[in-house]
């Protein structure tokens, strides 16, 4: 807040709860308008064990994946509670991947009621994968789409399809996930790229887009999100953090000035991103 920031984006799954518990928290006394976004597709147990090799913080909670209508309104009213809001400006259908026909047929019209009644600002798709995010902007009345990862200086896969399907029928892109697990924020010392540690061939481009970025005086991370903000497709990009000096971080890589040559001088390097699977 203190640098600039104005959307938070959480789901039930991040912590199982204790991120939008804690968001909740740190919006209590906020005089400024900001926008929230969470998520719908998994309903959490805050106190079941956690499942072994878990990768949220925490010592307790587990998911059970429920993509139906009622699944969907007893999310976003325990979301509700542990945000301590009563509306939130987007609800995200979460990585309906292997649940398609349900998240068509009755994720998707219970967040249209819920949006005809007031009670959400609007209607999104999040995942890491841009196909069924396009059937979902073709195919309904969505609002927005987050794709995570998949618009990066190393992939460029969303790129194919989805921004032109969502520019067309004005569909408000979200691009998360643009240090691809960390890989483009800290080469060295967090080498990780989707949501696991980077094959030696994602490592060395990575490096050599950190060289090229030296050579300009410009951070890697900068130029990661910089790249991002530069498609005439995306509406906002969203940064994720761990700490507030993080964010502050975030915050100054996206208002980096980056020069022109940059661009020219990386282009060879992003265009091997049409070979990432």
């Amino acid at each position: 807040m203190e640098v600039g920031y104005r959307y938070f984006d959480t789901a039930p799954l991040y912590g199982y709860g204790a991120a939008e518990r804690a968001l909740g928290r740190g919006l209590q006394d906020c005089d400024a308008r900001v926008a929230v976004s969470t998520k719908v597709g998994r309903l959490v147990d805050e106190d079941a064990p956690r499942p072994e090799g878990d990768m949220f913080a925490g010592d307790s909670g587990a998911m059970t994946w429920d993509f139906s209508a009622d699944g969907v309104r007893r999310s976003l009213d325990a979301s509700l509670q542990r945000l301590g809001r009563s509306y939130v400006d987007i609800v995200f259908i979460h990585d309906p991947d292997a649940h398609a026909r349900q998240a068509l047929e009755e994720a998707y019209p219970a967040l249209e009621r819920l949006r005809d009644e007031g009670l959400i600002g609007a209607i999104g798709v999040g995942m890491n994968e841009s196909g069924l995010l396009t059937r979902f902007v073709t195919d309904t009345d969505i609002d927005t789409v987050l794709i995570a990862g998949r618009y990066t200086l190393l992939d460029q896969s969303a790129d194919q399809a989805l921004f032109s399907a969502a520019m067309a029928r004005g569909v408000h892109v979200i691009a998360a996930g643009v240090y691809n697990s960390g890989i483009l924020a800290a080469v060295e010392t967090n080498p990780h790229f989707d949501y696991a540690v980077a094959p030696a061939e994602i490592v060395d481009r990575a490096r050599r887009l950190q060289a090229v970025c030296n050579s300009f005086g410009v951070p890697l991370a900068a130029a990661a999100v910089q790249f991002v903000v530069r498609h005439p497709g995306v509406g906002t990009v969203l940064l994720g953090a761990r700490s507030g000096a993080e964010a502050a971080e975030n915050w100054s890589h996206a208002y980096t000035v980056v020069p022109d040559d940059l661009w020219a001088a990386l282009d060879g390097i992003i265009n091997e991103a049409d070979d990432v699977d």
